[in-house]
């Protein structure tokens, strides 16, 4: 799962005195944060390091990712002026992206390189609310008050998505995938009539792309359905709901991802090895499955609770 390098103490040193935007931009840091969980744990793939207000930032947007609260804009997008002020995303806004790829497509040889980006909702609420929120009332009150308004940020912000994840392929990304982070906060209603038709038509022009498609959000259990019915290839379950379950609710054919509770690495290891062993017995009823946790690596997990874990599991499934 992404920020799996957080918790590492190379990445705290390399990170040092570096904003995290500035990160974002610099090649050879892009290059080495995303290869610190390679090599110490052995994963089967590398998640590319970014974030997803790369894209906002590279078209002008004034933000900034402040330490211990995240992505905190200038001023807030309420209205139509505001959203008509996004421009839409070029290849030549991101050159760190191509450049920073193409050097790790050659360094990680045949291990994947999966790229990533913020999910439409996520991003509009970031953009509304001015930054984090835990009700993402503002957001709710566009969307249910002025649908015209909603609609055009969404497209917008839905173009400037699917860019992001173009370039990242266009440079050598194996995969990508959507997070949609706080795309949980809504009930199966208000998600298929007011986010489902843009996510739906940012999977769909990634069709052609001949490339894996991942699908995540946190809390979404009521909505796992739905998210495999926007058209990914595979569906990101986080740790409430049993696997087992979640096949019942994706798309037939739809492969699954996920899902350890991230907090179960702080118990004994024999907490955590029985929690795998149950993770890795419902996914047998899947049509596939990718071991992960159900959300990003906290950052004060011990790495050496990764590199066990990583271990066990390549023990477990070997073939």
């Amino acid at each position: 799962m992404r920020q799996a390098g957080r918790s590492l103490p190379e990445y705290r040193k390399l990170r040092e005195g570096v904003a995290m935007l500035d990160a974002c931009a610099r090649p050879d840091m892009i290059a080495e944060i995303t290869m610190q969980p390679v090599r110490r744990y052995g994963v089967d793939a590398a998640i590319f390091f970014s974030d997803i207000m790369v894209p906002l930032k590279a078209i002008g947007v004034d933000l900034d990712i402040k330490p211990g609260i995240g992505p905190v804009m200038a001023e807030p997008i309420r209205d139509l002026a505001g959203v008509r002020t996004l421009r839409g995303l070029e290849p030549a806004d991101l050159p760190y992206v191509s450049e920073a790829i193409g050097g790790l497509v050659g360094e990680l040889g045949d291990r994947p390189l999966i790229g990533f980006a913020g999910g439409p909702f996520t991003l509009a609420s970031y953009l509304v609310e001015g930054g984090p929120s835990k009700n993402h009332e503002h957001t709710k009150a566009l969307m249910y008050g002025e649908p015209d308004v909603w609609a055009e940020l969404m497209q917008r912000l839905s173009a400037i998505t699917l860019e992001f994840l173009r370039v990242q392929v266009a440079a050598g990304a194996s995969a990508v995938q959507l997070f949609d982070s706080w795309v949980g906060a809504l009930s199966a209603e208000d998600y298929r009539a007011s986010v489902l038709p843009y996510t739906s038509w940012i999977f769909d022009q990634l069709s052609g792309l001949d490339v894996p498609r991942i699908h995540f959000g946190v809390g979404t259990g009521e909505l796992l359905s739905l998210l495999s019915e926007a058209g990914p290839d595979v569906v990101g379950v986080d740790w409430r709901v049993p696997l087992d379950k979640a096949v019942q609710r994706v798309q037939p054919g739809t492969a699954l991802q996920g899902n350890l509770d991230p907090a179960t690495l702080f118990a004994p290891w024999s907490v955590v090895a029985e929690r795998a062993d149950d993770i890795l017995k419902r996914a047998e009823a899947a049509e596939g499955h990718v071991f992960n946790l159900g959300h990003g690596v906290l950052p004060n997990t011990d790495p050496a609770m990764l590199e066990r874990l990583v271990e066990y599991v390549h023990e477990k499934t070997a073939r």
